[in-house]
């Protein structure tokens, strides 16, 4: 999609702060961190949410999740982290792409808001 801040981030249109990369996802640091460790992970292929995920591009989804433990480990996160994804404007998704928030390097909590 053209005009996707992510597909752009994604494609190296737009500077970001590489983590991981394959032919499939791309995972790169939050601009707006909400814990010390806070990374994204994304397909490179324009999913706009979950909502969008189905038989066809399920394994590039399934895809982003195998990769996020090894880009925690690498982040230092040994005590855990926290793997969120907002599905659609109540949620707070604000980006229409499929994304993975990683958050930890601090104690997080039981309560998620």
């Amino acid at each position: 999609m053209s005009d996707c801040i992510f597909c752009k981030i994604a494609a190296g249109e737009i500077p970001s702060t590489c983590l991981y990369e394959d032919d499939t996802v791309f995972a790169f640091r939050d601009i707006n961190p909400q814990a010390p460790v806070h990374f994204l992970v994304i397909p490179k292929e324009h999913i706009a949410s979950m909502n969008d995920v189905n038989a066809e591009n399920a394994a590039v989804a399934a895809h982003c999740l195998e990769v996020i433990g090894g880009i925690a480990e690498k982040e230092g996160l040994t005590g855990g982290y926290r793997v969120i994804s907002n599905c659609g404007p109540d949620a707070g998704q604000t980006v229409p792409h499929l994304h993975f928030h990683v958050l930890g390097g601090k104690p997080l909590g039981e309560k998620i808001i």
